[in-house]
């Protein structure tokens, strides 16, 4: 393949690599797919920051009840709907990608993304059509959620087959940055035109900006995508089979790998409850429990990813010398030692304690977001990887990530307990450290399945 030299390899099992075969991949090629898979995890969360700072204004263009908590209720009930079909999408688009290429379906995700956010800043108000106008919504968030169910899979097996063995923590730490990065933009856009319009022109036509910009985003993406060559572990895959690939039986990446993907499960699980809780369930708890100042509770949120980006890439390298199991360990032994006084700052109320206690859980937070993107795609063999880390990681997301914020407003309801989120993290981490125990150690060697790569 042009940009990559790649040694033919021996003859050797699929998820057995020869060490004598080694992959050299250019380092610019290496730069364009971090950047290209970065990119389209920013859009993911440029939309979901959008759309969560901008809720009450939504509710109020496609759910005109007259009843702000019901306005409110309903439009969070398109944004959950999108979680219920990630499971399908990654059925769908992870054994395409192990079939056809990485790249082939990141290319198709990344389409499908802008053109469902794109969409939403184009549907007519509820005042000009009616009730197609939280159908058409609906339609368009499905088509997100669809799409999303092959993108971190895909995008975080793209960078980890691309990356050096010795940098892939590095590098794969930059996807995540991707993440903050579009939270902060969606957000912080919201904020600004918040602060700029008046009430009736957020209302009548402030609100589709936000939305639209995700077409020209979303074109620079696919053409970055569209540039991109197909990974040199695919490549070196199909070059063994030395003919069209076989279909991967949904069997083989599913029962086939079931240890390993309860292994992933449980490290999604801590991943995303204690991503969730801090990014987007703690802005509301400042408000609905503290009666903190909206505004001043968003900032602080925003200033914690701001920190978070600034030591991501440190922490990713960081996991390419230590290993991804010490820093995932000291992530999962944090969230279980410091919730509970991380929240007891947090109640203090004044603007340092809470921006002490957020900060925290913030670099606790890192040690996921920095090791992640390494330590899943090592979980599975090239074969499957693509397919049965959508698998894993979205059935997690759906059941247990994106559900935080609506279990954990549950159970202070029903409890009375307003420390319930401190709890509730330090049980995702005794899940998250019983997955990192039993996981193999992946910093430094070849992806299981691969040759070594440098």
């Amino acid at each position: 393949m042009p940009g990559a030299q790649v040694i033919t390899p021996s003859a050797h099992t699929p998820d057995a690599p020869d060490p004598s075969e080694a992959l050299t991949v250019d380092p610019a090629l290496v730069k364009r797919a971090v950047k290209a898979a970065a990119l389209g995890n920013a859009m993911e969360w440029f939309d979901f920051g959008v759309y969560s700072y901008i809720a009450v204004t939504l509710g109020k263009v496609f759910f005109p009840s007259g009843n702000p908590t019901a306005q409110l209720l309903s439009t969070f009930g398109a944004f959950a709907a999108a979680f219920l079909v990630r499971p399908l999408g990654g059925l769908v688009f992870g054994p395409l990608g192990d079939r056809v290429g990485r790249q082939k379906v990141l290319a198709v995700t990344m389409i499908m993304m802008a053109a469902g956010t794109f969409a939403i800043g184009l549907i007519p108000s509820y005042a000009s059509i009616g009730v197609a106008a939280p159908l058409l919504l609906l339609v368009a968030r499905l088509v997100q959620g669809f799409s999303t169910g092959g993108e971190y899979a895909g995008a975080s097996t793209f960078i980890a087959e691309y990356a050096p063995d010795k940098r892939r923590g590095f590098l794969g730490s930059w996807l995540e940055f991707g993440t903050l990065a579009g939270y902060i933009a969606g957000a912080g856009l919201v904020t600004v035109m918040t602060a700029l319009l008046s009430s009736d022109d957020l209302l009548s036509w402030g609100w589709r900006i936000p939305f639209l910009i995700a077409g020209p985003m979303g074109a620079i993406g696919l053409y970055l995508r569209l540039r991109l060559e197909e990974t040199p572990a695919f490549a070196a895959e199909t070059e063994k089979a030395k003919s069209e690939r076989p279909k991967v039986p949904l069997r083989e990446m599913i029962t086939g790998q079931w240890r390993t993907l309860l292994l992933c499960v449980g490290l999604v699980l801590v991943f995303n409850v204690t991503d969730y809780m801090l990014l987007s369930y703690m802005p509301s708890y400042l408000t609905s429990e503290l009666k903190y100042d909206e505004t001043h509770g968003l900032l602080v949120v925003l200033g914690v990813m701001a920190l978070m980006m600034v030591v991501q890439p440190f922490a990713g390298a960081l996991s390419d010398r230590v290993g991804r199991r010490p820093v995932i360990a000291a992530g999962c032994v944090g969230f279980l030692l410091l919730s509970v006084p991380a929240l007891l700052l947090i109640r203090q109320g004044s603007l340092f304690a809470i921006a002490l206690g957020m900060g925290a859980l913030g670099l606790l937070l890192v040690c996921f977001t920095s090791a992640m993107p390494a330590a899943l795609p090592a979980l599975f063999p090239t074969r499957v990887r693509y397919g049965s880390l959508s698998v894993g990681f979205n059935v997690s997301v759906s059941l247990f990530g994106g559900t935080t914020p609506l279990v954990v407003t549950a159970l202070i309801g029903a409890t009375g307990n307003v420390m319930m989120p401190a709890y509730y993290m330090m049980a995702a981490a005794v899940i998250g450290g019983v997955a990192v125990w039993f996981m193999t150690e992946s910093a430094g060697r070849p992806l299981p399945g691969s040759p070594p790569q440098h």
